[in-house]
């Protein structure tokens, strides 16, 4: 497709599959990526797994950038027991025209019993989270920190690939399953459940 290329609202742009994945102005549902806002189409390539992003990106996307002490959404993609990678998709509620790495170090998911914190625990792949920049890192990351209460996953999914409802400040529940898996779950506030829904 030609970066050129304008979307509207709800057009399907392609299927979901191992090279194609949603990236900012777009969600994925049954098996299809769609945009999710007015603007222009983009492919940008995630230089960890190779997957082709597709993008819907405005006029507002131009410009935003990841600063210190800004609120970001982000996708968790990769955990260790030291830290957790991120792919940030918002800077507040604008979307971003460029791939950038988040990191969050063990010592920065809470301010209470540091040297307790299991990641695993606190995060899975493919959550959507909502953290704040606390460094600029190097050049290849950005350090983020879920240590507030209105921090952490906002979007949990279970490992059957369902939307999970939380049930405490540490637990989330699978609605079909019934099954409860840890996290580190925010305290949410409307305005971040609506932009991260864009991304599913």
């Amino acid at each position: 497709m030609e970066s050129s290329r304008i979307c509207v609202p709800g057009q399907r742009l392609c299927r979901v599959d191992d090279m194609h994945v949603p990236g900012n102005g777009t969600y994925a549902s049954d098996g299809f990526i769609y945009s999710s806002i007015l603007g222009y189409w983009n492919e940008r390539v995630n230089s960890e797994s190779k997957e082709k992003v597709i993008d819907v990106l405005n006029s507002y996307a131009q410009t935003v950038i990841p600063f210190i002490d800004a609120i970001v959404t982000a996708r968790v993609t990769n955990i260790n027991p030291r830290y957790c990678k991120c792919e940030i998709l918002t800077v507040g509620d604008k979307p971003l025209s460029d791939f950038y790495r988040g990191l969050i170090k063990k010592e920065d998911v809470r301010t209470t019993e540091k040297d307790r914190v299991e990641l695993y625990k606190c995060f899975r792949p493919g959550d959507i989270i909502i953290a704040r920049v606390i460094s600029l890192g190097d050049a290849q990351s950005y350090i983020l920190s879920t240590a507030e209460n209105e921090l952490g996953v906002i979007i949990g999914m279970s490992q059957d690939g369902i939307k999970m409802v939380p049930t405490s400040w540490c637990k989330m529940q699978c609605p079909k399953t019934l099954n409860e898996e840890f996290r580190k779950v925010a305290k949410v506030q409307k305005e971040y459940i609506r932009i991260a829904e864009h991304f599913f």
